[in-house]
């Protein structure tokens, strides 16, 4: 019988994992069998080959009863299922393919905060600063194997807020200071991530332009009114051009 052993315990990215392919009561040996993975992409079984580019690395070692496929640091998108294929002549079953095994890769990415009414492109910043009377949205969000809890609390006081969303309606100057999200996995303890931003009241009468919604506001305009530059720039110079290609050429 063809088998293949590895992790029987879900892992976290980063952790090494070892594969093997081996022959269990069997007069065949290990010289033509090679893994496979199955790709969720193209649904199929495809070869696995060793290689190295950035943190993605493979490396697959043969002995005389063994064939070792060694994951330094197992990545997200290492989850398999692999098994291991004979292709030898006259080779059936169950000595010409393994069971599929398949394991899990725990991992959380760090938090963005966006917010509401605002593409999540643009983030938020550091500080966010507000008028006073504005209404405040802040939302959580991360990349993780599994959906994170999160939780939100303000430095100082001893509330905890259990939402991805921070909500502050007609916001008032005692509710300026730390705000921290805190996401954490719900099957791996250690896997937890914090991001903190700071929120600053301004007076009511203050000038739009101090605010964060009117510094993006400038930083936006700013970017159309030098794409509109660049663009009648372009114009101008094209035409011309052809004028004086035109001109150049004179009449036939």
């Amino acid at each position: 019988t063809l088998l293949i052993k590895g992790p029987t315990q879900p892992v976290l990215e980063g952790e090494s994992i070892t594969l093997e392919c081996l022959y269990s009561d069997s007069e065949f040996n290990i010289s033509h069998v090679h893994f496979e993975v199955f790709s969720k992409y193209i649904q199929s079984w495809r070869p696995v080959w060793e290689r190295s580019w950035c943190s993605y690395l493979m490396q697959i070692e043969r002995t005389a009863e063994r064939l070792v496929l060694s994951m330094p640091h197992a990545g997200r998108f290492y989850e398999g299922p692999y098994r291991c294929v004979s292709d030898a002549e006259n080779v059936t079953a169950p000595d010409n393919s393994s069971q599929p095994l398949a394991f899990k890769v725990h991992y959380m990415g760090e938090l963005s905060l966006s917010r509401e009414g605002y593409t999540s492109y643009l983030g938020v910043p550091q500080e966010l600063k507000v008028r006073l009377g504005d209404d405040v949205v802040v939302k959580c969000s991360a990349s993780s194997s599994e959906e994170p809890s999160y939780f939100w609390n303000k430095d100082g006081d001893d509330w905890i807020l259990p939402s991805s969303t921070l909500t502050l309606r007609k916001v008032r100057a005692v509710d300026e200071g730390q705000y921290t999200c805190m996401a954490e996995h719900p099957s791996v303890e250690s896997l937890r991530k914090t991001r903190t931003v700071s929120i600053t009241i301004l007076s009511e009468d203050a000038p739009w332009y101090e605010s964060s919604n009117g510094r993006l506001l400038l930083m936006t305009s700013a970017a159309a009114v030098s794409l509109l530059v660049f663009i009648l720039s372009m114009s101008v110079f094209l035409c011309r051009r052809a004028q004086q290609t035109k001109t150049s050429k004179g009449p036939m």
